[in-house]
């Protein structure tokens, strides 16, 4: 946090999409040019009250391969209380990756200086994005030790960069699916061993455990198979017999995509389990990706969203303070939703928000 700005009560760390620049599987998949904006800016109303399109404000309609973007975000994140980025990671076995374009020109580059970790989102890539989820379009991959091995050593130099997010003095690395792991706690045991050899202190392993609607997590043995800790992902979603009766009538009756309203009091059902560490989310609409097969929350606003992050601090507020990090949901998600970046509706209002929710 740069000298003589805000002292926030936990650490931030805000979810970071790289994919606002064309890549060749992109263009072949979906057409020339394709990115995340192709998303978010053809999205229209599908129920009234629906808010889409949702357009970027101050940042525009940026490309991550220009470095000044990437600062402009730095300087906004820091300035409100972001401590790090947490750039998802994609690799898919055997050395193949995509997406890395940005990320790997913010660690050679050595700016912008915002903290940052990497998040492996090991998972297969669908057709998801154009309502057309069972179109494998690459497969994720496990091919064993070895692989990790190549894994480990290909981001190791993030590891070791000073502006690398750490907890306890080692750096936080987060899985996406650890339930999709061939053997979730062999693959804590090899990356522990890993980094002690690479003469690192250890990982900060963490887990995402999936409960999007509250309906049961995905992951409950994090703890269990090593894990450091482990994530609760929540949609927030007033999810009672009343609201799902009203969406499954709506939905019987009109069609279209799920639709929530959304709760400012979704800490409120946090498992009481220490090993969890919260995540906020300003918004969530995935009907720009997913079309009448999304889900939207209606109702959200900056204050509401202000409410669930002072929450979420209170809540971690009796833990080391190393250990208080609260996961949003996200930077940049714009075809999902959710976002902190500046829009044309609510200007800064949820950077304000989250600021307010640190501090407060």
């Amino acid at each position: 946090m740069p000298e003589g700005q805000l002292t926030p009560k936990a650490r931030a760390v805000a979810f970071y999409l790289p994919q606002f620049f064309p890549i060749p599987e992109n263009d072949r998949w979906w057409g020339p040019g394709f990115t995340e904006w192709t998303n978010a800016a053809k999205a229209r109303p599908l129920f009234r009250g629906h808010l889409q399109p949702t357009l970027p404000a101050d940042l525009g309609f940026y490309d991550l391969r220009v470095p000044e973007t990437r600062q402009a975000q730095s300087d906004l994140a820091r300035q409100y209380g972001v401590e790090a980025f947490a750039y998802w990671h994609y690799w898919f076995g055997e050395g193949d990756r995509i997406l890395e374009r940005p990320f790997l020109e913010v660690l050679e580059s050595g700016a912008p200086e915002i903290s940052f970790c990497l998040a492996w989102a090991n998972q297969s890539w669908t057709g998801v994005w154009h309502a057309a989820g069972d179109k494998v379009l690459k497969q994720q991959r496990y091919p064993g030790a070895e692989d990790d091995q190549r894994h480990f050593d290909t981001i190791l130099p993030a590891f070791r960069d000073a502006r690398y997010l750490r907890v306890d003095g080692k750096p936080v690395f987060y899985v996406f699916r650890p339930e999709e792991l061939p053997d979730a706690a062999a693959f804590v045991d090899r990356w522990q061993a890993m980094a002690k050899a690479a003469g690192l202190e250890g990982l900060y392993l963490v887990a995402e455990a999936s409960d999007l609607l509250g309906r049961g997590s995905r992951y409950t043995t994090a703890a269990r198979d090593g894990f450091d800790a482990s994530v609760h992902m929540r949609i927030p979603a007033d999810v009672n017999p009343r609201t799902t009766l009203r969406m499954r009538m709506r939905r019987k009756l009109r069609g279209g995509p799920e639709v929530w309203p959304y709760s400012d009091h979704i800490m409120d059902a946090f498992p009481d389990d220490p090993h969890l560490q919260p995540c906020v989310y300003p918004n969530w609409d995935n009907t720009p990706r997913s079309g009448r097969r999304g889900l939207a929350v209606t109702d959200a606003s900056p204050e509401r969203f202000r409410r669930n992050v002072a929450d979420a601090v209170t809540l971690l507020a009796d833990r080391p303070a190393d250990e208080r990090l609260l996961w949003v949901k996200s930077w940049n998600e714009w075809a999902e939703g959710n976002h902190l970046e500046p829009d044309l509706r609510d200007g800064h209002g949820w950077l304000e928000a989250l600021r307010e929710g640190l501090t407060s």
